[in-house]
């Protein structure tokens, strides 16, 4: 059986191009490397990456057309592409028709319902490649509750056809340290000993609601640690950390980490954060909630900036909850292993039915 993998990317980066990355190294390490290295599909390729010499890769340049055009051109030119290395199963990181196993961690039509904004044309050409895809595939991967929810209500897609697995995190990259490696850490990141610290990680500060923070939290005695874009303003308690490669060591050095985004499918900061052993503080329509212990999780109305305020009063008045979490406080197994597992099964079970 061929696998091949369809993704923007494969790079350094967050949401689904880092999960497309996570079965690169997981498929490797199940055994499908020599002839059967997964077939991977993408406009850009990271060749300096160790997961690049684990894949056959195949590049569909788009950068010749307009922006707009480029997803619908992408999904064309796959059809095509995916019969030179044969590919049996194609798993859909990215919009495309054709993709047996569809990976879902968010849906257009959900994030034009929670931001409140009205549908454009582009947005209509996107929600349409969505509904093909889904059309098409035999099996959809929806990484969270919330997603299949938004599935079956937007979509019409029928529950049979979807599949709930959260996804993966590293449990080796993600996890606790010392208190001596901490206060080191901190020391590091110029974290004063007595400060809180807030971990704010985007590269959205809009819709990861950085303006809603900043109000809600203004005058209070807290430092919100902005890693990765740098913000366009500044503000009094809002610092920039700069972009962190190495994003756990950052989580390790926060006293909490802290979204309050509009719409986020998944989350998957949350999950890393508890496996680090920082708390969170999140906004109740984030869709990893279920998967984290109520004890390190803190949440707040979203929009809401006078909930968040109280909020976040009330955990800072409680830190001391950090030295009791543990990565049981993550509520499933997040080994890439066992995703990847599930994901050759469902699989093997559709090659087998086109033979």
């Amino acid at each position: 059986m061929r696998i091949g993998i369809s993704a923007n990317a494969l790079k350094l980066s967050g949401g689904l191009e880092r999960y497309a990355m996570d079965l690169v190294r997981g498929l490797a390490a199940a055994g499908f490397d020599g002839a059967r290295k997964p077939a991977f599909f993408a406009r850009k390729i990271d060749t300096s990456l160790p997961e690049s010499k684990m894949i056959d890769v195949h590049r569909i340049k788009v950068s010749f057309l307009p922006g707009k055009m480029r997803d619908a051109y992408f999904s064309w030119a796959l059809k095509r592409a995916r019969k030179k290395p044969k590919v049996d199963v194609l798993i859909g990181c990215n919009r495309v028709e054709g993709s047996e196993i569809a990976i879902c961690g968010g849906t257009h039509l959900g994030f034009l319902r929670a931001s409140g904004r009205r549908e454009k044309r582009s947005d209509a050409r996107q929600i349409e490649l969505e509904r093909r895809q889904y059309a098409q595939a035999k099996v959809i991967v929806a990484h969270s509750d919330m997603m299949s929810d938004e599935l079956r209500a937007l979509y019409g897609i029928e529950v049979r056809k979807i599949r709930v697995l959260y996804p993966p995190v590293d449990r080796a990259q993600f996890a606790p340290v010392s208190d001596d490696a901490r206060a080191r850490l901190r020391e590091e990141f110029g974290f004063k000993e007595n400060e809180i610290v807030l971990l704010f990680p985007s590269s959205s500060h809009e819709r990861k609601g950085l303006p809603l923070i900043e109000q809600a939290l203004s005058g209070l005695n807290v430092v919100v640690a902005v890693a990765g874009r740098a913000p366009e303003q500044k503000s009094a308690n809002v610092h920039y950390v700069g972009y962190i490669r190495n994003i756990e060591n950052a989580y390790r050095a926060a006293d909490f980490t802290i979204l309050a985004s509009s719409y986020e499918p998944f989350g998957l900061v949350g999950i890393e954060s508890v496996m680090c052993g920082t708390p969170v503080i999140f906004p109740a329509c984030i869709g990893c909630s279920n998967a984290i212990s109520d004890s390190v999780k803190h949440i707040f109305k979203p929009g809401d900036a006078a909930d968040l305020r109280r909020v976040v009063s009330e955990a800072v008045a409680s830190r001391e909850t950090r030295v009791r979490v543990s990565v049981d406080d993550v509520r499933y197994d997040t080994s890439v292993e066992l995703h990847v597992g599930e994901l050759v099964a469902l699989a093997r079970a559709i090659a087998d039915k086109k033979r």
